[in-house]
């Protein structure tokens, strides 16, 4: 079965006819519904008998707009991601969850890789965004509690979106994740960390370092914390700051290891 993609296409709709087997040496063609632009389900002759039963046990399919449709499929795969990976989820089970036919999936994102990209993508512009608008204090602590109180707040409100994020994936090194996500956060972090080791006589070229050191504790605490959600979201800001910034006043300049490397 062939498709078109229409991930570029905001409203879902498309003009493609797909046609396919449907078992038994069947051949249906699937033509979209111009009263809703959706794709509607393949049909074939079948008995009374078969036609009663599937009215019982088919969910009745809700009528929405194209738009509308694109916005379910993107919740059910969000969903069913970050409850099983990538791997374990399967096409006819995303469709059978939004109670639509394969189809419908293929025109609104010709693969299960298209639509986990649309996920991935949407998940990593929402908490880049929520990081960089929370970034308005002018002084490095209020900085810091701005960044990891946005991470946190992002993880509670969009729990599925953050497990999709952190779980690796084949499509993940063509649409990014959450490794890459991490790097834009620490560049915003660096230039702010580069002119507060300026004014402090500290070497700025560290910037880069410590700003990765601080965004990954960050942000594996968060992954720590999306488990077991004890204590509360502002307490454990509270102490991963109080760690982060504790640690950044007492910064030696010519730090050193105290400890020999066993022979």
């Amino acid at each position: 079965m062939t498709a078109r993609s229409q991930d570029s296409d905001a409203s879902g709709r498309g003009d493609a006819a797909y046609v396919g087997s449907l078992g038994h040496g069947i051949m249906a063609t699937v033509t979209e519904d111009p009263s809703d632009g959706e794709t509607t389900e393949p049909t074939a002759p079948t008995t009374p008998a078969r036609r009663a039963h599937a009215e019982r046990v088919r969910p009745e399919r809700v009528r929405m707009s194209g738009r509308e449709r694109r916005e379910q499929l993107v919740d059910v795969g969000r969903k069913l991601f970050a409850e099983k990976g990538f791997e374990a989820v399967t096409i006819e089970e995303i469709a059978a969850k939004a109670s639509v036919s394969k189809p419908v999936v293929y025109e609104h994102f010709g693969s299960k890789d298209g639509l986990y990209a649309v996920i991935v993508d949407r998940e990593m512009n929402i908490l880049l965004g929520m990081v960089s608008d929370s970034l308005t204090a002018d002084n490095p602590r209020a900085l810091l509690e701005q960044a990891a109180r946005a991470l946190f707040d992002y993880i509670e409100g969009r729990s599925d979106g953050f497990r999709v994020l952190v779980r690796d994936s084949p499509v993940a090194q063509n649409t990014g994740n959450f490794a890459s996500l991490l790097r834009d956060v620490a560049n915003q972090v660096e230039l702010r960390l580069a002119k507060e080791f300026d004014g402090k006589d500290f070497p700025s070229k560290f910037a880069p370092m410590y700003a990765h050191m601080l965004v990954g504790m960050v942000a594996l605490t968060g992954q720590w914390w999306l488990d077991v959600r004890k204590p509360k979201k502002d307490e454990v800001v509270a102490h991963v700051v109080n760690l982060a910034w504790n640690g950044i006043v007492g910064l030696e300049k010519k730090p050193r290891l105290v400890t020999e490397r066993p022979s």
